[in-house]
């Protein structure tokens, strides 16, 4: 496998429960292209949810993360298994250098889009770095007590905004418990294929579910089936051209470290969980994301990151075939430039979207704190412990520090704040 720059990938046999298959394996086609879908799926929380946060085309987002997903795919030589989508880490910073109101298309996304597209820039720069020296001096500011705390913090953050979107009325919040009942049915009662689906399938369940309670038995906000029959089937996306002022490309550009924890937790918990060492793609993956981010901003998109959503399928379906993303990239090319398709994902209820969001950003959690199992952290060790329990409460608080105009929103508080403990809390021997 190590001596191409592409894998040979070798054809997965029936699995017995539980197996693994590996980056290097391929399943049958009609699996791997389902589980593509469902891996498309799953990013729709965020990958949707973001862009239309910072008043981003949903579409161009779509688009761009299909785009972006394959040009990692092919820099990474197919070797780490990963979705690329928008980052929650340039929400805050995109509002407060364009203004947005919160409703519609932002009218000054270009201006976000040149401070994304310096973030790339200095996220590739560190990543060319790490092709060249190596990955110890990452390693030795980020170790798996760090990188563990980062990625559980990601999926912390992430949980209010799952939850708010289910607490406007008593309905939705029991719609949200629903569906996570049909997502958790599919996981332990469902076998074979539909049990690695579980994320698709529980979330077609609950859509059903949701429609008889609503538009057949008027009990809530029945779906509007309008904007899908108005909608085309294809057309281009509202793609927007970047501006760049320097002040906002620097507010913007320091999001680059918190990518860098967000992928290198994403490798080291795809490592753990498939058994193979993926540390020596580290730089690649690192390059490759900041190429797809600036190639995503060049054309209107959100700046992109390793999915962390991803992680959580991938952990249940214990499926890491990387031709799984190609298969997860065309189709999200595909629906791009789909309105119709834009349309209809606007029809998915907020309780089932932010059911569904529970269960992946808890996964997303628990991923982290499994990265602390495979490296046996040791928490006796007081260092590791208040590394550890101040990254996950800065972030789960969404603890916010601002520095002249520069705010750092709670996953960037506890990225640093991680790191520069658990340096200064080094023994004095």
């Amino acid at each position: 496998m190590a001596n191409s720059y592409f894998p040979t990938w070798r054809r997965a046999h029936a699995q017995a429960p539980g197996q693994v298959i590996a980056p290097d394996e391929v399943l049958p086609a009609p699996q791997t292209v389902v589980l593509g879908l469902q891996h498309v799926v799953a990013m729709f929380g965020s990958t949707v949810l973001a862009p239309l946060l910072m008043g981003f085309d949903p579409n161009v987002a779509i688009l761009m993360s299909g785009i972006g997903t394959l040009l990692f795919f092919v820099l990474v030589g197919g070797r780490v298994p990963s979705y690329l989508g928008s980052s929650f880490a340039f929400i805050g910073l995109v509002i407060a250098v364009t203004g947005y109101a919160g409703k519609g298309l932002n009218g000054n996304i270009g201006v976000a889009l040149g401070g994304i597209i310096a973030c790339g820039v200095a996220y590739t720069v560190i990543g060319l770095i790490v092709m060249v020296s190596g990955t110890r001096w990452i390693e030795k500011l980020m170790p798996p007590v760090v990188t563990g705390a980062v990625v559980a913090v990601i999926g912390l953050n992430l949980a209010p905004i799952a939850v708010r979107s289910v607490s406007a009325t008593h309905f939705d919040a029991w719609m949200a418990v629903l569906t996570i009942l049909c997502v958790g049915g599919v996981a332990v009662l469902a076998r074979g294929m539909a049990q690695r689906l579980l994320i698709l399938l529980g979330l077609l369940l609950a859509y059903v579910l949701y429609a008889v309670l609503t538009n057949g038995a008027g009990l809530g906000k029945p779906i509007d089936f309008s904007g899908v029959a108005a909608a085309a089937w294809f057309g281009l996306p509202a793609f927007a051209a970047p501006v760049f002022q320097p002040a906002a490309m620097a507010l913007i550009a320091p999001v680059a470290i918190i990518l860098v924890a967000e992928n290198l937790g994403h490798i080291k918990a795809v490592s753990a969980m498939t058994g193979q060492n993926l540390d020596p793609y580290l730089g690649r993956a690192f390059v490759g994301d900041g190429l797809a981010t600036i190639v995503s901003a060049s054309a209107g998109g959100t700046g992109v990151t390793t999915y962390a959503e991803n992680i959580g399928v991938m952990a249940v379906t214990r499926v890491y075939s990387s031709l799984v993303f190609v298969a997860a990239a065309v189709f999200a090319i595909v629906l791009g430039f789909s309105p119709k398709f834009g349309a209809l994902i606007l029809t998915i209820p907020n309780a089932v979207l932010g059911g569904v969001s529970i269960v992946v950003f808890g996964l997303i959690a628990v991923a982290g704190a499994r990265i602390w199992v495979q490296n046996q952290v040791d928490f006796s060790n007081n260092r590791n412990l208040i590394v550890a329990a101040v990254t996950l409460v800065l972030g789960a608080g969404d603890f916010t520090l601002h520095i002249g105009g520069f705010a750092l929103g709670g996953i960037g508080t506890a990225t640093f704040g991680a790191i520069l403990l658990h340096l200064l809390l080094r023994p004095r021997n």
